[in-house]
C-alpha cells in the first residue's frame, strides 16, 4: 500500500499552465510579504485617478442640465413676462423681474445705507388663535 505525504501539494511556478496563472501565483505569494505595495497603493491610485477623471464629466453633466433648463421658448417667455428674444442665437433671457422694479444696485445700496441699523427694537409677531407662541 502506498504512503501519502503529509505536506500539501503546491505546484511550482513553472508548472502553471498559462502566463495568467503564473502571474497570479507570484502575486498571491508576494501579497502577504508586501500588502500595501501590492494592494493598498494600487487601490489608492485608482481612487484618485477616478476622482480626477470623473470631475470634468460631472461638471459637463450639470452644465448641460443648466443649459437645458435655461432654454425657454418664445411663448413661455411672453407668458412669464420676460424680456429678450429666443431663436436669434442669443438665448439669454433676462430672468430677474425684480431688477426692473428696484432699479440699479447703487440705488438699493444707498437705501440700505440710509437706514439706521443700530437703533432697533424687537417686536413679537402676532400669532393665530390656538397657535403656540413659544412662551413658557
Amino acid at each position: 500500500m502506498a504512503i501519502f505525504q503529509t505536506r500539501r501539494f503546491r505546484p511550482s511556478i513553472s508548472s502553471a499552465s498559462s502566463l495568467g496563472d503564473r502571474i497570479g501565483v507570484i502575486y498571491r505569494a508576494n501579497l502577504s510579504k508586501h500588502p500595501f505595495l501590492l494592494f493598498g497603493l494600487p487601490f489608492i491610485t485608482i481612487m484618485l485617478a477616478g476622482s480626477f477623471i470623473l470631475t470634468p464629466a460631472t461638471a459637463l453633466r450639470y452644465e448641460r442640465h443648466d443649459r437645458r433648463v435655461q432654454l425657454v421658448s418664445q411663448e413661455d417667455a411672453i407668458s412669464m413676462g420676460l424680456k429678450g428674444t429666443v431663436g436669434d442665437g442669443q438665448d439669454d433671457i433676462k430672468r430677474n423681474p425684480r431688477r426692473r422694479i428696484v432699479g440699479s444696485e447703487k440705488e438699493e445700496y444707498y437705501k440700505l445705507m440710509a437706514k439706521d441699523l443700530d437703533n432697533w427694537e424687537q417686536k413679537r409677531v402676532q400669532r393665530f388663535k390656538g397657535e403656540p407662541d413659544g412662551r413658557l
